[in-house]
């Protein structure tokens, strides 16, 4: 197996005043991926780059770079480079000294530097704008400029901190697809904070899931989707319908006081669980066909579909994605396949869980 680019081992970062904004943190960064660090605002996630890039020290724990120790590197000698969220571009210098400025630092002879900012603009489909002023460019034109400043420098590794933030919706998708074919393009690791979650689902090969300073759950766009670990990933990775239950066996779970056919197995029988049903796979038929029974309370159009809210008869909210509107207050079915639930160990109690849970504790 090759050595892994990047390995963070047992990273933990507190700072002065007490605060642990890391707390025994394990990664491993492979050559030639699309990572991104997934989770909301405090979760971490700009504070894992900052210790790869050496802006910030950790408080225990090791940076390996292609197997060897790295904590004592300064910035300037790692084979990194990051695109901060502001770009911080110089706007007193035009396009090509903005991107030449590291090759200017290092030195770099006249004729190279012009060659390798020439073909970074063009890597960054702006060929042209070379003698541009910053002022001139819109957002994702300076983004652009951002990231050819940065691959210029030919980085073993892009650390890319929330660059799409300050962009409106239709640009920020085609920025998406932008950067995934600059990474392919280039062959290089990219490194990508994101609070973003269909960012993170459409450009990534492999994605961290964190809160509070821990990596909770590590793995593919489709995986970390569809077999969500806790509470949080689920609720945070998309939308979903998460309800307390029981396992009564392999392939067989309680909730709402029915018993369905699932996919998931090895758990102890009667332990408590959490199910996830996600909105796109609750099919709407006539009440007398459905599996479950709710009322449609609201529905909002969103272009492409439908988004119902319904009650059962219990009086849980269900979150239903449907191609056709369905008449407010009229009573729908609701069907779905054992392998679109998906059980997970109860973790941490949500306070307004805690009185549905009690019915499927064990006695």
């Amino acid at each position: 197996m090759a050595t892994p680019i990047i390995e963070l081992k047992g990273i933990t970062k507190q700072y002065d005043d007490g605060f642990v904004a890391l707390t025994n943190i394990n990664l491993t960064i492979e050559q030639g991926k699309f990572y991104s660090l997934l989770g909301p605002s405090g979760s971490g996630k700009t504070t894992i780059l900052r210790i790869i890039a050496g802006f910030t020290n950790a408080t225990q724990g090791q940076v390996l770079f292609n197997g060897k120790l790295i904590n004592e590197l300064p910035p300037n000698q790692r084979k990194v480079n990051t695109v901060f969220q502001n770009y911080a571009l110089f706007p007193h210098l035009d396009v090509f000294d903005n991107v030449a400025f590291g090759l200017t630092l290092q030195k770099r002879p006249k004729k190279e530097i012009k060659r390798r900012v020439l073909d970074a603009l063009k890597l960054v489909q702006l060929p042209g704008y070379a003698n541009r002023e910053i002022s001139e460019l819109s957002g994702g034109q300076q983004q652009r400029v951002a990231i050819a400043r940065a691959i210029v420098n030919e980085p073993a590794v892009l650390l890319l901190d929330e660059p799409l933030s300050a962009l409106d919706m239709k640009l920020r998708q085609d920025m998406q697809y932008e950067l995934r074919e600059l990474q392919q393009r280039l062959g290089i690791t990219f490194i990508f904070v994101t609070h973003d979650q269909e960012e993170a689902l459409a450009m990534s090969d492999e994605i961290f899931v964190m809160d509070n300073g821990k990596v909770l759950q590590s793995g593919t766009p489709v995986d970390i989707y569809d077999e969500p670990i806790n509470h949080f990933v689920a609720n945070f990775i998309g939308e979903s319908n998460i309800l307390p239950g029981k396992m009564l066996a392999d392939y067989q779970v309680e909730f709402v006081g029915k018993s369905f056919e699932c996919a998931d197995g090895g758990m102890r029988a009667n332990e408590a669980v959490e199910v996830v049903l996600r909105p796109e796979d609750l099919d709407i038929t006539t009440a007398d066909q459905g599996k479950l029974v709710v009322k449609v309370d609201t529905q909002l159009f969103r272009g492409d579909h439908f988004e119902i809210i319904g009650i059962d008869a219990d009086g849980n909210e269900w979150l239903i994605h449907s191609t056709n509107p369905v008449r407010d207050g009229k009573e729908i079915g609701l069907t779905f396949e054992p392998e679109d639930i998906h059980v997970m160990r109860f973790g941490e109690k949500e306070a307004d869980f805690d009185a549905r849970l009690e019915q499927y504790e064990e006695d």
